[in-house]
């Protein structure tokens, strides 16, 4: 196998989860020190980078590698972001599904402000936040059976948003945030991504959704038409 093969193996590995130097040698049968060679080859391009756990996982450098025309969800999301922000004073981003993480693939933050920050290519849990929760009632069959024990949410919790269509969370991911969220979906109704407001709670509180919660579905719905 040559080091190209190799490489790209590393990346298809990662991408399908966060892993330990330990994991992804069993996940690619690479040698131990081939692997954490390569692995630290592409983190230097930011193709992967280390979870604040030290594991593995797909790094933003990703994203600079596919240019935006080529992709109908980030140019869709040119299109509504700015307004949404504009409209809101808040931070706005598109997550997608990666794994068993969201990544986020476009963002927006007011230029002023407390403001909540996510750089493109931010890779988060599945278990926590509106996002979170929007993406494993929404998403692929068994997604939500395989995180719910870890969630900071219920069975319940989900079927009441796959029920309203949106999510909202108040310190659920990170004490001083909340959010609002809701699916993007393509012409067959299928989550292609998640829309989501966040910021600092006082601004957002009692409820996320009461603040700009109609302004996410009608964006997320204008989103989905230009897929």
């Amino acid at each position: 196998m040559k080091v190209l093969d190799r490489s790209v193996l590393i990346l298809t590995t990662v991408a399908d989860g966060p892993c330990t130097l330990t994991e992804l040698c069993e996940r690619t049968g690479l040698p131990r020190a081939t692997a954490h060679r390569l692995a630290t080859a592409l983190e230097v391009h930011r193709l992967v980078t280390r979870t604040a756990d030290g594991r593995w996982t797909s790094g933003p450098g990703l994203a600079d590698l596919t240019p935006v025309t080529s992709d109908l969800l980030t140019d869709a999301a040119a299109h509504v972001l700015p307004r949404l922000m504009e409209l809101t004073g808040e931070s706005v981003q598109i997550y997608r599904l990666t794994g068993d993480t969201r990544t986020c693939i476009a963002s927006m933050e007011p230029p002023t402000g407390l403001r909540n920050t996510v750089p493109v290519g931010s890779r988060m849990p599945l278990t926590a936040g509106s996002a979170g929760r929007v993406m494993l009632a929404f998403g692929p069959e068994g997604l939500a059976e395989r995180f719910l024990p870890e969630a900071e949410f219920s069975r319940a919790d989900l079927a009441a948003t796959r029920e309203a269509g949106w999510a909202e969370s108040i310190g659920e991911r990170d004490p001083a945030l909340a959010s609002v969220s809701a699916p993007v979906r393509n012409a067959a109704g299928e989550m292609e991504a998640v829309l989501s407001i966040s910021g600092p709670v006082e601004r957002l509180t009692p409820s996320p959704y009461a603040a700009w919660g109609r302004e996410v579905l009608d964006s997320a719905e204008l989103m989905g038409r230009r897929l």
